[in-house]
């Protein structure tokens, strides 16, 4: 069974120095996360924090597998009722899926911003994890073992999981003639 999409839940913790037109941010700042222009998220408006807000909010949503970037804009709210944008930074999914640690490990990042002219524009701080139903994963595994024959028992229990292996090579400060396995 192919996905095409995977969970993707990303938490806006906090911003740092926002600007708008050279001026500190005063309040009313938010922030809008999407993955494409028609599957997006909106944080609460910080009312407090000036240009240094906390939100804290954890937003769901479906990011689908072909996705490259995650675009963070900052915006803030104008005394005439119209948004004005704070900045944007667009974070590359290979941030945070592909690399050394699993991908449903939570991540923090902070993004530096840029405003709509290009430049530096304070800085965004977010949490980042991609959530894969727990069930399917350890299923997966386990009939990929039973299929390969691997079967070895875990505690003393008559059950058999699949075991990680962490290889060791020599040179790790062990004498030559020392055995892990005695």
């Amino acid at each position: 069974m192919e996905t095409k999409s995977r969970t993707l839940e990303i938490t806006i913790l906090s911003g740092e120095d926002l600007r708008v037109d050279n001026k500190s941010v005063k309040k009313n700042a938010f922030v809008i996360v999407s993955v494409d222009p028609f599957n997006y998220r909106t944080t609460e408006m910080d009312g407090e924090g000036g240009s240094y807000p906390s939100w804290n909010d954890k937003l769901v949503m479906d990011m689908p597998m072909q996705t490259r970037f995650i675009t963070v804009e900052v915006k803030c709210k104008a005394s005439s009722n119209s948004d004005k944008t704070v900045g944007i930074a667009r974070i590359p999914v290979t941030d945070f899926i592909g690399g050394y640690s699993p991908e449903t490990c939570l991540q923090f990042l902070s993004y530096r911003l840029r405003d709509p002219k290009g430049l530096k524009n304070g800085i965004i701080n977010v949490s980042v994890r991609v959530k894969e139903p727990l069930q399917a994963c350890s299923s997966q595994a386990h009939h990929a073992a039973a299929a390969t024959g691997l079967r070895i028992p875990i505690d003393g229990r008559k059950d058999f999981g699949v075991v990680t292996g962490i290889p060791i090579w020599g040179g790790c400060g062990y004498p030559s003639n020392y055995s892990l396995f005695r």
